[in-house]
């Protein structure tokens, strides 16, 4: 993997963890405790844009005005025909405030082409294989006495917990992210968008 000589792969590791570990001290503000829930049939709007159950992930994402900075991320790392793929897929979609919080500088260091391989990484940390709801979570979480343990696409894990109803998710390096709206169904899978950033293990 080629790595920019103005700012390798370690200095990326060291401003993502940097910002996301501040984030994980700060209280899950974006995550309140649940309201009551939708009707099961409906899709919940993403940014206030409706997301259509017949189309994939990737054509879902583009139409929401607050996943313009992970619609940009899939196409930098030439994800886009993947994530259209049948499937099924979970995506813990970050938003644009989640993507904010990084250390200044991050996203577009990330973006360029010499860390393609590095930002699929970050990517596909989000992507679980399998379709799989908030109430699957939570029933994995039962099952694992207080956790549930994923394995992403990338090949490393994600620890999901339920704080009295929040989901809660941690990343290899013990940084959070928590699920803002969950269960927003695709022709390919479910996304389920997040707050923060969640980070593997990186140079």
């Amino acid at each position: 993997m080629r790595i920019s000589a103005k700012l390798p792969v370690v200095a990326i590791a060291g401003l993502v963890l940097a910002a996301a570990t501040a984030e994980a001290r700060t209280p899950p503000q974006a995550a309140p405790a649940p309201s009551a829930p939708a009707a099961p049939a409906a899709n919940p709007t993403v940014g206030g844009a409706a997301m259509d159950a017949a189309k994939p992930i990737p054509e879902n994402a583009a139409a929401a005005p607050n996943l313009t900075t992970l619609v940009s991320a899939v196409k930098a790392a030439d994800l886009v025909s993947t994530l259209s793929g049948p499937g099924p897929f979970t995506v813990f979609a970050p938003t644009n405030d989640a993507f904010g919080r990084l250390s200044p500088g991050t996203v577009d260091t990330l973006m360029k082409p010499a860390n393609k391989a590095t930002l699929a990484k970050v990517l596909t940390y989000h992507v679980v294989p399998g379709a799989i709801t908030i109430e699957q979570l939570r029933q994995q979480i039962t099952a694992g006495g207080g956790t549930a343990k994923l394995t992403t696409v990338e090949g490393e894990t994600l620890t999901v917990t339920d704080l009295n109803g929040a989901i809660q998710l941690s990343d290899v390096n013990g940084n959070k992210s928590y699920v803002e709206t969950p269960d927003v169904h695709q022709s390919n899978g479910i996304v389920h968008v997040v707050n923060g950033v969640l980070i593997p293990k990186l140079g």
